[in-house]
């Protein structure tokens, strides 16, 4: 199978779609004459033209409404955030109107959109730069949010999202653009809301996603020479949410360490901690344990953040904690 980067998959799943159906447009800053900020657009123009690769100002709440008002009118858009942090700066479209109008028409309007760009923390840029937004958008009823951590599962992901006909909130990260996996040629679709078992084990239970999973996959490796087994589970789709998936693994191995890069009241991890402790209770063999960021806004120092950030070696203090080790 071939080997392929996180933007070209992300592109590659684009193109695709918007092949296969002529109502599919990507809007966005940079996305054409550039090819994209993160060159994840690479070649569309060329190919699509101007008409369905189109370069937007610097106008998130103006690009946003658009494509929300094109939806309710035949089209599929794509809109991609240079970051979604610049996402606040639509949020009232995406939250009054896209999430809203399907109830708020009895069902007149579907809106068949796709909000995409990175989210989280990318190094040093800064606390307005560095935010993770998929539990402020997962809290919203009417929208669908998917967190891949590979090229493979963004590709599949991508697609579904571009295919359903409701708004679909598709977080990458700048940190992974330049990752690469194996990718097959043929064409594949990735159901939205299951979870994927990445690694099987027996003893403790790591659920996480995007790009912070790698610290799960570090932690485990270091476990497993000290003769402790994780499974690691990746949501891959933060809402709706994989359940059944979480709770059948804390009964096999009775113990959960949540993995996520947010700050940590009210996050992902708070929900999936209620959800295991509510329908799998009596088979914990220790409290839940989850992993976040320091609850202060990102620090520019690269000191600071590396401090602020979860970290294979806090996972692997956290697996010990929940095993007594």
């Amino acid at each position: 199978m071939r080997t392929i980067q996180f933007r070209e998959a992300v592109a590659e799943a684009m193109s695709e779609e918007m092949r296969r159906d002529e109502s599919i447009y990507l809007m966005g800053e940079e996305v054409a004459e550039y090819n994209g900020a993160y060159k994840a657009s690479k070649g569309m123009l060329d190919e699509f033209g101007p008409e369905r690769v189109i370069d937007s100002p610097i106008s998130e709440l103006g690009f946003a409404g658009i494509g929300i008002g094109s939806a309710m009118n035949g089209n599929r858009p794509i809109i991609e955030f240079m970051t979604f942090n610049f996402s606040l700066v639509g949020i009232d479209q995406i939250i009054n109107n896209a999430a809203k109008m399907r109830q708020m028409s009895g069902g007149q309007f579907n809106i068949p959109i796709v909000f995409r760009g990175p989210t989280g923390s990318a190094g040093q840029l800064g606390a307005t730069h560095s935010q993770a937004f998929e539990s402020w958008y997962a809290n919203t009823p009417g929208l669908k949010v998917i967190v891949p951590s590979n090229p493979y599962d963004a590709k599949g992901l991508l697609k579904a999202a571009i295919r359903d006909d409701d708004p679909v909130i598709f977080m990458e990260s700048e940190q992974m653009y330049g990752d690469k996996g194996e990718v097959p040629e043929e064409e594949y679709v990735i159901e939205i809301g299951k979870a994927d078992i990445k690694r099987e084990g027996n003893d403790v239970t790591i659920v996480s996603f995007g790009k912070i999973i790698k610290e799960a996959y570090a932690a485990a490796d270091k476990l497993e020479e000290e003769g402790i087994s994780c499974e690691i589970i990746d949501l891959r789709t933060v809402r709706p949410m994989d359940h059944d998936a979480i709770i059948e693994s804390v009964k096999k191995t009775n113990r959960l360490v949540i993995l996520e890069e947010a700050w940590p009241f009210g996050n992902v991890a708070t929900e999936i901690t209620y959800q295991v402790q509510s329908k799998a209770f009596d088979f914990l063999d220790a409290p839940i344990v989850k992993l976040n960021t320091a609850d202060t806004p990102a620090p520019y120092s690269p000191v600071l953040l590396k401090e602020w950030l979860p970290n294979s070696e806090d996972v692997v203090k956290a697996v010990k904690k929940v095993m007594y080790k």
